[in-house]
């Protein structure tokens, strides 16, 4: 079982820019891929970004490419999530995921989740 502690949510202007970090601990961090995903009200749970175990393969939603970013650092056991030119449609509660295996991009490839921090992007 992984633990997971996310961080660095908060409230932004639009066009502005939030890191969030998430910090791993439990199974080795290397061996899975992970994901940052969202969830606004009403709505259902969607797949903002993840990583693959190594790093060297990545996907994002066609909501945030060009904007977000997600990077690992294997050595810390850490994942993160650099969003820039934030809009208010990205208001959310962003949930940091460790996979089952090295890769995934879809909800079920996902099995132990952060507590999630609130992103709000006001206009």
């Amino acid at each position: 079982q992984v633990q997971l502690v996310e961080s660095g949510g908060g409230l932004v202007q639009a066009g502005g820019s939030l890191r969030l970090s998430c910090a791993a601990s439990g199974r080795t961090f290397s061996s899975y891929a992970m994901g940052w995903f969202r969830q606004a009200p009403g709505k259902e749970r969607e797949c903002v970004a993840t990583i693959s175990w190594s790093g060297g393969r990545t996907y994002y939603a066609d909501s945030v490419k060009g904007r977000f970013t997600i990077s690992r650092n294997n050595a810390k056991d850490t994942v993160a999530l650099q969003m820039n030119s934030l809009k208010p449609e990205d208001t959310a509660v962003y949930y940091c995921a460790a996979g089952i295996t090295g890769w995934g991009k879809e909800l079920p490839d996902f099995r132990s989740w952060g507590q999630g921090t609130q992103v709000t992007v006001s206009s």
